[in-house]
């Protein structure tokens, strides 16, 4: 793409040609740390390595024709011998504008890049929220976006084969 510029040599406004994405605000909507067992829990002598659990969450939200908001949420539990040694949740969020696309790769967009674009963050404040609660540093490992998309799509067209209809149009649920 190139900028035109007129006779008195400014640059003017060129329209994007095609589909734009773009990362308006980025924000922590709501973060969490627990130590339930503070501060016995440090005096612990765990054998063996402690168990973590990491859930991953995603909303989206339109807030306008090209404006929207994906939040990551990310839960990490740690626990050893059936007690919890630490819980830690962010909600990472970003206004996105996502313009020019069709409905499906806009669904993909939102799916894929959208949380891919705020996994590095959510990633670094949850390991701050560890080592700043007494534990030793944890690191999160990069996450596939795209393999978790298709799962999601697997997941969906399935859930819409496992769905029938009745003649009066009423859907029923089961298996065929």
């Amino acid at each position: 793409m190139s900028d035109t510029f007129p006779a008195n040599g400014a640059a003017t406004d060129a329209q994007p040609a095609g589909p734009t994405f773009s990362l308006d605000k980025l924000y922590v909507k709501d973060v969490s740390f627990e130590v339930p067992g503070a501060p016995q829990v440090f005096a612990l002598d765990i054998p063996g390595q402690p168990q973590l659990q990491m859930n991953l969450a995603q909303s989206v939200q339109r807030l306008g024709e090209a404006a929207f908001e994906v939040q990551l949420g990310i839960t990490v539990t740690c626990t050893a011998e059936d007690k919890t040694l630490y819980l830690a949740e962010v909600q990472q969020a970003g206004l996105f504008t996502l313009a020019g696309f069709d409905p499906q790769t806009l669904d993909a967009v939102l799916g894929t890049m959208c949380p891919a674009t705020l996994y590095p963050y959510a990633r670094q404040t949850i390991g701050d929220l560890i080592q700043a609660g007494g534990f030793p540093p944890f690191l999160m490992q990069p996450l596939n976006f795209e393999g978790l998309y298709a799962e999601n799509l697997r997941q969906r067209a399935a859930q819409q084969q496992g769905a029938g209809t009745l003649g009066d149009g009423t859907e029923t649920a089961g298996n065929a």
